[in-house]
């Protein structure tokens, strides 16, 4: 590993701990020309992982946009940043099991399970962007399902 202080290619590894769950490793090192400390992450590399759009249209997986999206359905309720992650990690480990394509309506349902089990009104407020929502009835529909514990309405096609 090369220095980001110095470019000296020799270091030493102070202390290696697990990170992210499991899924990474944290190294911090010292280099021995400096003796500039620095954190380095050993991480598995993974397939990628595309989304098939309504479209047909492929794109990469990003977790990013997961998180962005629950962000915003979740503003202002008493749910952690941790959290947020931790659903989405869920969610991207679930699909990357499952396969190389995924499309994005299984991305959609993946979310509002998670949601539903977080926080209700994040819920519904995901749903009303993700189902595009067209009135009243709908939310109330959508409410129904929550209270009766059975499956939510499925996103048009």
């Amino acid at each position: 590993m090369r220095c980001p202080a110095c470019g000296e290619l020799e270091d030493k590894v102070i202390d290696s701990r697990t990170a992210e769950d499991g899924r990474s490793i944290r190294r911090r090192r010292a280099c021995i020309s400096c003796g500039r400390r620095f954190t380095t992450f050993e991480r598995v590399e993974e397939l990628s992982l595309l989304v098939v759009k309504r479209s047909g249209h492929k794109e990469p997986f990003e977790r990013s946009k997961i998180v962005s999206g629950v962000k915003s359905a979740l503003k202002n309720r008493p749910v952690s940043a941790d959290q947020i992650e931790a659903m989405a990690g869920d969610i991207e480990d679930t699909l990357r099991s499952e396969g190389s394509e995924v499309s994005s309506q299984r991305v959609g349902r993946m979310v509002l399970e998670h949601l539903r089990d977080l926080d209700e009104v994040g819920y519904l407020r995901f749903a009303s962007v993700y189902k595009g929502f067209a009135d009243v009835r709908d939310f109330e529909r959508e409410f129904s399902y929550l209270s009766k514990d059975t499956e939510p309405k499925r996103p048009k096609a």
